[in-house]
């Protein structure tokens, strides 16, 4: 159980004093093919509230294609300084010839990386770039986020939040901060860095300062499968009854929980190094009836980056 306190972010939405609303959000829409060909139908089905799309990547265009072409859809910008994968990279909309790429001009592999060596002026650059283009391709941007918390500081202590925020600002947009780190260490970020807590705490107030309308919680559960690659590895079943508990224990205020689900093709073995079969794993739970019944059971209350968006905005 969290000790953060929710800020009045549900009384602004128009919600019932307690009420524990959650965003089912799916990162890294646009990463490849077989992530467009289970988050969009998942969207439009109503399994997911809210989705955000990876920019520089490759099927980065048919995404944004997809938003574009259906504006119920609810879909943000997942701003991103990092790429991961051994075999499958992307590199910034703003060119090679900056402080954003490693040796061989790619985006760097981990975080550590992109807070030591990236500058503020080419990060405000290449984030800017990149909401630009969700917006030039017809999307209605609902919020930002960010890949792998490269923004946050959070393994060194070195934060490119002031630039997100004050792009957020400008443009009127939510943004995926958290005032509590409680849960953050399922996702795999590294929480344990200089001062992590306080660059959450100084980031939040100037959020607030700026009117850029923030997050009580951020959660979701681990990226790879417990056991994985071995004969003991975590089953759908595992995956399901530690999500099921993950919603049993959303609290008041507004939290996000954020999921991977993409189709488990060849595209998709090929593409990552790890958690092929947990990505496929939660396609089939966010679609699962008991996802569903959970919900209801609890009484949770679903909204949409949209609805963070117009309450900055002054639109409700």
């Amino acid at each position: 159980m969290s000790t953060a306190a929710p800020s009045d972010l549900t009384a602004r939405l128009g919600l019932d004093p307690g009420a524990r609303a959650i965003i089912l959000n799916a990162d890294d829409l646009g990463m490849c093919r077989a992530a467009n060909r289970a988050i969009v139908p998942l969207l439009e089905a109503g399994h997911l509230d809210s989705a955000t799309v990876m920019v520089p990547c490759p099927w980065a265009p048919d995404a944004l294609a997809s938003a574009a072409a259906d504006p119920a859809l609810d879909v943000g910008v997942h701003l991103v300084l990092t790429s991961e994968w051994t075999r499958y990279r992307w590199r910034p909309l703003t060119g090679v010839g900056t402080t954003l790429v490693d040796d061989a001009g790619y985006f760097p592999a981990d975080v550590p990386a992109v807070e030591r060596q990236a500058s503020e002026e080419d990060v405000a650059a290449e984030l800017a770039a990149q909401l630009d283009a969700a917006l030039a391709a017809g999307v209605d941007v609902s919020h930002l986020d960010n890949h792998m918390g490269s923004v946050y500081g959070l393994a060194t202590g070195r934060s490119f939040l002031p630039q997100v925020l004050r792009l957020a600002a400008e443009r009127g947009l939510p943004f995926r901060l958290p005032r509590s780190l409680d849960r953050l260490e399922a996702t795999g970020a590294d929480v344990t860095g200089p001062g992590a807590q306080q660059v959450l705490e100084t980031a939040t107030t100037a959020a607030d300062a700026l009117g850029v309308v923030v997050l009580d919680r951020l959660w979701t559960h681990p990226f790879e499968l417990a056991g994985e690659g071995t004969p003991d590895a975590e089953g759908y079943d595992d995956v399901k009854a530690g999500f099921l508990d993950l919603l049993r224990a959303a609290e008041p205020g507004v939290t996000e929980i954020f999921l991977h689900p993409m189709l488990h093709d060849d595209e998709l073995a090929d593409a990552v190094d790890y958690a092929a079969s947990k990505r496929a794993f939660e396609h089939r739970l966010l679609a699962d009836p008991d996802v569903a019944a959970t919900i209801a059971a609890e009484g949770l209350v679903r909204v949409g980056w949209r609805d963070l968006r117009a309450v900055q905005r002054g639109e409700r």
